[in-house]
């Protein structure tokens, strides 16, 4: 049995269920402190209040979880796949359940609008009802003989631990994507979520403890990350990495899996173009363009950052997406805004060098700009119009709610603009014509594009980018392939 967990601070929120409310790790099917009982602190950043002392564990703390994970593997691994079907769809049903309770923890730990949370709940539990019924699904392919008297098939088999290091903006949707298609694949998982939002990893550790992981197959480690990630990152047992957050401690990770050849799965930067054409339909255009920015208080990998408008029809675009943009609400996340705070100060800072930087260049403030009297973390939404090329924002991800306009003459000259840039997540296209849809559908050099609309992600779709927006995919029945070895038998009756 686990040990039962220590009341929270106070500054989380009254729940349903305050068994949710978790403080220790989970390793081993057991919630521990570490070895060297320190804790990390979890604030609010709508307020700045403690919400939580969550267990700070350690590098050797790390290695342990990896031998809970390695011990439970053959037993996880030798399950039917309709027997860790089984458990993975309770898990799902269980966070629908305490859909709320997930929600209101959320909000305290990240910040974002409380309407948001509940909707990223659903998003995180559609993976674990998805990989529910992908775990069912035979994974031995026949291949026709091209030796007499000799059968052939291909198997895909669990690679073995997978370590699972998860981002602060969707502390739930990218656990579940990650663990889902791993744990349906045969693998065991060691998480590490971020410092700044781990309670609600520990909250999903609960539920699926409740829903029957045996110990050990679901381990979250939190802690720094250098020491945690680190060591798992030396570990040979660990054979495969999903990483979700920046390009450069993507690129830091890739070059430590070298040493033990780890698979790697990197879903990294984003700096999304957004391109409205001259015949776009331009209600659609602006009531996206807000969605596809300030989602998220604009804290999200596909959040829309350089607008590139067509000429005749930009300042019409630039007055009414800065009106739109004027009109959203601002404040703490449980009182739903539209935009909530930003995660920290280093993201506030970043706004401001941004828009410094441009208008140092001759861009044109519309709207916003600065802090609001909100609190520290909160930042008005912000349009930029005439920003210059060679600004900041039009080269750096800013990661908030700032928004970088500038017009084009053509077609080619867009789709340039678009792709000049080391990212390649996603590109956003409003346009009515359907073969400039193709053509530029085509050019784009990104790995999803969204056409006349804004919210394109869910359980069956590869999520995934070019370039430097990382490697490999998540989500879909591809999701799962990082997951897996491809073992080739020929065999022989004789």
């Amino acid at each position: 049995m686990s040990k039962p967990t220590p009341p929270p601070a106070n500054g989380l929120p009254v729940l349903q269920r305050p068994e949710l409310a978790r403080s220790f790790a989970y390793v081993g099917g057991a919630w521990v402190a570490g070895t060297e009982n320190t804790t990390v602190k979890v604030t609010d950043p709508a307020t700045g209040a403690t919400l939580a002392e969550v267990a700070r564990l350690n590098a050797a703390d790390s290695r342990r979880a990896v031998d809970a994970a390695q011990d439970a593997w053959a037993g996880w691994a030798g399950l039917l796949p309709q027997e860790r079907s089984v458990i993975l769809r309770r898990w799902f049903e269980l966070m629908i359940e305490n859909r709320e309770d997930l929600a209101r923890i959320m909000t305290a730990e990240q910040g974002k609008p409380i309407s948001e949370s509940r909707g990223e709940i659903d998003y995180a539990a559609a993976f674990l009802e998805f990989y529910a019924e992908e775990a069912r699904r035979p994974n031995i392919e026949g291949v026709t003989s091209h030796l007499p008297d000799a059968e052939v098939e291909v198997w895909r088999e669990p690679v073995g631990v997978a370590a699972l290091i998860t981002p602060w903006n969707f502390p739930a949707a990218m656990l579940t994507r990650k663990a889902g298609a791993a744990l349906a694949a045969g693998c065991t998982v060691v998480a590490h979520p971020s410092s700044e939002t781990p309670c609600s990893a520990l909250a999903l550790a609960e539920l699926g403890e409740r829903a029957g992981l045996p110990a050990g197959v679901f381990n979250v480690v939190t802690g720094d990350a250098p020491e945690v990630v680190g060591a798992w990152m030396k570990d040979a047992r660990v054979r495969a990495v999903s990483f979700t957050g920046s390009t450069e401690i993507g690129r830091l990770l890739y070059a430590q899996g070298a040493d033990t050849i780890k698979r790697l799965v990197l879903e990294l930067g984003g700096h999304a173009p957004f391109l409205v054409f001259g015949d776009a339909d331009m209600d659609r255009a602006v009531e996206e363009a807000i969605k596809a920015k300030f989602a998220t208080s604009g804290q999200d990998c596909l959040g829309a950052n350089r607008f590139f408008v067509a000429r005749d029809v930009y300042e019409t675009f630039c007055t009414r997406f800065a009106e739109a943009a004027k009109a959203l609400t601002i404040g703490p996340g449980i009182t739903d805004p539209d935009i909530g705070p930003l995660m920290n100060e280093r993201a506030v800072a970043k706004q401001e060098e941004h828009i410094a930087d441009a208008l140092s260049g001759g861009a044109r403030l519309l709207c916003g700009g600065k802090r609001d009297d909100a609190g520290p973390l909160f930042f008005q939404p912000t349009v930029l119009a005439d920003v210059a090329p060679d600004a900041k924002i039009m080269n750096e991800e800013t990661f908030g709610p700032v928004a970088a306009i500038a017009a084009f003459d053509t077609e080619e000259q867009a789709i340039t603009r678009a792709n000049d840039t080391e990212y390649g997540l996603i590109a956003y296209l409003h346009t009515q014509d359907p073969r400039r849809i193709y053509r530029a559908s085509r050019a784009l050099q990104f790995g999803m594009v969204a056409v006349n609309r804004t919210k394109v992600t869910g359980a069956p779709i590869p999520f995934g980018g070019m370039k430097q927006s990382g490697l490999g995919r998540e989500g879909s029945r591809l999701g799962m392939e990082a997951f897996t070895e491809v073992k080739y038998v020929c065999r022989d009756w004789a």
